[in-house]
């Protein structure tokens, strides 16, 4: 629980652009997941739902940043 608050306050830190390519680093990460779900080789299926919050997180802060007009 403390690593989730500690990761939304970095978050917040971090540029547009770097935002973005967070977001698709965690989602490169979430698809791969998913085919290893699929395989069968997953230790801890609740780790899916912790990658589908971060990346609806950053998808908010990156619309946060367009409407304040911070991607220029």
């Amino acid at each position: 629980m403390a690593d989730s608050k500690k990761t939304k306050k970095n978050y917040k830190e971090l540029s547009y652009a770097e935002l973005v390519a967070q977001r698709n680093e965690l989602k490169q990460k979430y698809m791969d997941f998913r085919f290893q779900m699929v395989v069968g080789h997953v230790d801890n299926p609740m780790q899916k739902r912790a990658m589908r919050k971060d990346i609806a997180r950053l998808n908010t802060l990156i619309r946060a940043k367009e409407l304040a007009g911070a991607n220029k």
